[in-house]
């Protein structure tokens, strides 16, 4: 029996609990999402682009969902034991799938920005919200089909046309509860037409001994001449699991950073869908993650140049290490037609030990001569010269292999648009590779936990 079948007898049984803690502009997509499920067999391990993700695996313990909307005890100010900066004097929240603020957080909310639960601009909004949610993800994927039949809060972030928010935003997501919990989240961020803006997003886990799922959708809609920033920080526990899709579509001549770190996690699933929707826009995609112990991780991509004249660049990074499993798959489309796209993508990993597994496979599909469009892939280990050169200066060999460590991921925070979350940053990996744990992470027992 598959696993999602619990999933789809928990809609069946309790679709009006589901219904009645949401909003009808969320609701009305759960038929065409259980439709999607219903005869549904979720990838195998190996198979095309899930060379080490086992979906089956992560979606089948009898994890609680709160989809009554009871209220659990939450001390947010634990989230910040991570050392995260707080880029925003009021960090807006969300305690496993549901929006929360204070008076405090709204007031400091900018002119021209509507930020808040996805629940309520559903509620007060339909019409603007129906033009944008679940316009871009893909019921197809049975990761978005499953939180569209299962979300009914989440996030939100409108900048109207023309405002320029000078001063990063920022979401801190909090898992906390008392017993083993999913929580299905939305985000629905909209960018109008000649405005700017950044956002980072913090994921923490509050109870590093319990087991924790997170399934993220994340839509993002960047109009015309509009630039975007967004900064995903993952910092959970071994316990915890993230299946997480995101979803960009990019209007003419906008201009988007997409940044995801992941310094603690148990097994991580990240996806990225970013299509061209009009022309001369562009995109960086970067991504790194820092795996050891026996953590996981997964990343694929898949950029779509479906008009002329749009240029991305790529850039992945990963350090694998002790029985640690890592893989990236990317790939770029250029359409028919789509002369005079500029795409380069790359993968480079860095493996520390025997027992460390990476698997990368970029990927090139062009339907088009007029193009510059490059990739390419390395899986190594630290180069010995340098690692000589740099004891013969006198430092002692862990010293070296960490400031050649922390030399490897640099460019990948350097991408960080913010100073004060780049500094940081370039801190907290500092601290991660010299093997500092988590102030929410913790370690014990986790080689039998994730096998």
């Amino acid at each position: 029996m598959s696993a999602l079948n619990q999933y789809l007898d928990l809609y069946r049984n309790h679709g009006d609990i589901i219904d009645t803690h949401s909003a009808p502009a969320i609701n009305v997509l759960r038929e065409a999402a259980y439709d999607a499920l219903k005869d549904k067999k979720l990838p195998k391990p190996g198979s095309d682009n899930y060379e080490n993700a086992d979906l089956e695996t992560m979606l089948a313990p009898d994890y609680g969902l709160n989809i009554a909307k009871l209220d659990i005890d939450v001390n947010p100010a634990a989230t910040f034991h991570c050392d995260v900066p707080r880029l925003s004097p009021h960090p807006f929240l969300v305690v496993n799938d549901t929006f929360t603020a204070d008076a405090e957080s709204m007031k400091s909310v900018p002119e021209g920005v509507e930020i808040g639960s996805l629940r309520e601009f559903a509620l007060k909004d339909p019409e603007t919200f129906s033009r944008y949610y679940g316009k871009e993800a893909d019921l197809n994927n049975p990761m978005t089909a499953l939180d569209t039949l299962l979300a009914q809060d989440g996030f939100y972030l409108r900048v109207k046309k023309g405002v320029r928010v000078e001063k990063p935003l920022q979401l801190v997501n909090i898992l906390q509860n008392g017993m083993p919990l999913m929580a299905v989240r939305r985000i629905l961020i909209i960018i109008e037409e000649n405005a700017e803006a950044k956002l980072l997003v913090c994921d923490h886990t509050q109870n590093p001994e319990l087991e924790f799922l997170t399934l993220d959708t994340v839509e993002i809609f960047v109009e015309r001449n509009a630039e975007f920033d967004f900064y995903n920080l993952e910092e959970s526990s071994v316990k915890t699991q993230r299946i997480s899709t995101l979803y960009l579509r990019q209007e003419a001549d906008s201009r988007v950073v997409i940044d995801a770190m992941t310094l603690y996690n148990g097994t991580t699933r990240n996806e990225y869908y970013c299509r061209f929707a009009g022309e001369n826009a562009s995109l960086r995609l970067l991504g790194m993650g820092i795996e050891d112990e026996c953590r996981k991780v997964s990343t694929y991509s898949r950029i779509d140049h479906a008009v002329p004249r749009c240029h991305s660049d790529e850039l992945f990074k990963f350090s694998i290490d002790e029985e640690a499993k890592g893989a990236f798959t990317g790939r770029i489309y250029v359409a028919e037609g789509a002369e005079k796209t500029e795409a380069y993508q790359s993968n480079r990993n860095l493996v520390g030990s025997e027992n460390a597994r990476m698997e990368s496979k970029p990927e090139l599909e062009i339907y088009n001569d007029d193009v510059k469009c490059s990739h390419g892939s390395t899986v190594g280990q630290l180069d010995p010269l340098q690692l000589f050169y740099m004891r013969t200066r006198g430092l002692d060999e862990a010293t070296a292999l960490l400031l050649l460590k922390q030399a490897f991921m640099a460019d990948i925070i350097d991408g960080v648009r913010v100073d004060a979350l780049r500094d940081r940053l370039h801190l907290l990996v500092e601290r991660r590779f010299a093997g500092a744990s988590s102030a929410c992470a913790s370690c014990a027992g986790c080689k039998n936990e994730l096998q």
